[in-house]
């Protein structure tokens, strides 16, 4: 008898147990609620006797197969066992480990060493590369390279580096509802369980313990409404240019008579520079860090009074350029409030929450956006670069698309930066030859024209009856030749 044993990824979320003992091909298969392509390692046992066959995969329920009561039962293997693709089948990409038949595992890296396009170590591309995927970018597995994940950032771009931020006009105001729009009040009432890993399910009934704030701005005009988080209890979170353009962090998280203040009067904040604020709080412990263009301040910590609560009751909303909210406001937020920023903000991330991004890209928290007047997409609040980048057309690293593909064999942004470098030195340096040649040909040609005029003036041509008497003084064999030129010859 001729007989066959596969297992295999049939589909994304389905893995298949199929053999062939000589009564006709049989097959189990495990569907799973989740894709298995998720780059997350899952275990797989399969098992075949003479009773049963049966597939488990990870904690799903295992599938049983019985086996026919007559007919054969014993599988014959003719071929070797092949690991990975077989056949002409689709071949697998990814990594495989501790494989083990009959009670023996296989030795799949000293294999490895001496197959090609198999390499020992599953390491993957993101553990040498991941380092490049910035500011809380994930490092995604892809074929050949990797890509970064940009979604749960304030930040765009390849490498996620590139700021998103937005141009305010006087009076335009956006607001980032936490809870799902269309949500009932009943609905959100029922939830009772806040997860910092998904802040957008935030609802009335739900607390913040922490929060971690970041965002750039700049402005020239004071005072101004930056950042403002609602609750739908008397709790609030300001970020606030004072009259005087210094920076106020504003808590009231209860318990006491007056919000909480954190003054930064370093300078002036409203001078059109571009500025950096980073507010990280932890139960009563702040830390705060301020810095613009300029000057780079050292993270600051603060406390909040012992009296005070630790908790941010119920988030509502988060309020860029002005508050729009109803019910009892704080009077100096209020008094801020008018006539509104006028500026640029940029990269506001709010926990895992970037409003400004949701607002300008399409992302699956688009739909909790509400704006007020024309938002329009600037770069003015990130610091600006001492060398202009190269445009599009001309840049051979330029990458369209910000979910592209990156060679695992290159360093991601030192091999970028170099080879530009080399780019740059090599136009400079084809330049510098072609001006060296052209000076080169510029000088050969003015020397080989220039210099003194000779002629064959005869001398004592300037005392000379005429130019042919002074001939006739200079050359006596001119004479001669006159004297020649007289003879008459008779032939």
């Amino acid at each position: 008898n001729f007989g066959h044993l596969l297992l295999g990824i049939s589909a994304a979320r389905e893995v298949s147990f199929s053999f062939d003992v000589g009564n006709g091909p049989v097959e189990i298969v495990v569907r799973s609620p989740n894709p298995l392509n998720d780059d997350q390692w899952h275990r797989v046992m399969a098992e075949r006797n003479v009773k049963q066959a049966s597939l488990q995969v990870d904690q799903l329920p295992l599938e049983v197969r019985k086996a026919p009561t007559e007919g054969h039962t014993r599988l014959e293997l003719y071929s070797q066992l092949y690991v990975g693709a077989a056949g002409g089948q689709r071949g697998f990409l990814g990594c495989i480990r501790s494989l083990r038949m009959n009670g023996v595992t296989l030795d799949l890296e000293e294999r490895a060493k001496v197959t090609p396009g198999v390499k020992p170590g599953c390491s993957g591309h993101c553990t040498s590369y991941g380092m490049y995927c910035a500011n809380g970018g994930k490092c995604v597995e892809k074929y050949n390279g990797y890509s970064c994940d940009c979604s749960k950032t304030a930040y765009d771009g390849p490498f996620c580096i590139k700021d998103v931020g937005a141009f305010f006009e006087e009076g335009m105001w956006l607001r980032y509802n936490f809870h799902s729009p269309g949500t009932s009040m009943k609905d959100l009432v029922s939830r009772t369980l806040l997860s910092s890993a998904d802040p957008e399910i935030t609802a009335p009934d739900l607390n913040l313990n922490k929060e971690e704030l970041s965002f750039s701005f700049s402005t020239t005009k004071s005072p101004c409404v930056l950042l403002y988080v609602s609750s739908y209890t008397p709790d609030f979170m300001a970020v606030l240019v004072k009259p005087t353009g210094s920076l106020q962090i504003r808590y009231n998280l209860g318990g006491t008579k007056e919000p909480y203040n954190i003054d930064i009067d370093h300078r002036n904040m409203a001078n059109g520079q571009p500025h950096t604020v980073n507010v990280t709080r932890n139960g009563r412990d702040i830390i705060l860090q301020a810095s613009c263009l300029l000057d780079h301040y050292p993270p600051t910590s603060y406390s909040l009074p012992a009296t005070s609560d630790i908790q941010f009751n119920s988030p509502k909303a988060l309020f860029l350029g002005k508050v729009i909210e109803i019910g009892k406001i704080d009077q100096d937020i209020y008094k801020y409030n008018t006539p509104g920023f006028t500026g640029c903000l940029s990269r506001v991330q709010f926990n895992q929450i970037a409003p400004l991004k949701a607002a300008l890209r399409p992302t699956n928290a688009s739909s909790h956006v509400h704006i007020q007047g024309e938002l329009v997409e600037s770069n003015c609040g990130a610091s600006p670069l001492t060398i202009p980048p190269m445009s599009a057309a001309t840049d051979p690293w330029h990458l369209d698309s910000a979910s592209a593909d990156f060679p695992y064999n290159g360093q991601a942004i030192g091999d970028g930066v170099n080879r530009n470098s080399a780019i740059i030195g090599g136009v400079i340096a084809v330049v510098i030859f072609t001006i060296l040649c052209t000076l080169v040909f510029l000088i050969r040609y003015m020397f080989r024209h220039k210099g003194t005029y000779h002629t064959n003036e005869a001398k004592g041509a300037e005392s000379a009856e005429s130019a042919d008497a002074a001939i006739m003084n200079n050359d006596p064999n001119f004479t001669e030749t006159i004297d020649e030129s007289k003879k008459e010859w008779l032939i």
